[in-house]
């Protein structure tokens, strides 16, 4: 599932959940709650992540296991 990527991505990036919350403007706990799967992130966020990440939308969403953004 997505959600398992945020957190996967998130720890390969050595970045905390208060970090990437502080970056996407949300309380830690809303953004815990997207890595659960618990609540369904926002599209922007999405966006953000990936530029954050420098990878690409489908890949944090689980429609592709290429992590490389699109040209």
């Amino acid at each position: 599932m997505y959600f398992q990527r945020l957190e996967d991505l998130r720890v390969d990036h050595d970045k905390t959940q208060i970090q990437i919350a502080e970056y996407l403007n949300l309380n830690r706990e809303v953004y815990r709650r997207y890595e659960k799967g618990i609540r369904e992130i926002p599209v922007w966020a999405v966006l953000k992540l990936a530029e954050l990440y420098h990878t690409s939308t489908d890949y944090i969403l689980g429609l592709t296991d290429d992590p490389a953004p699109r040209a």
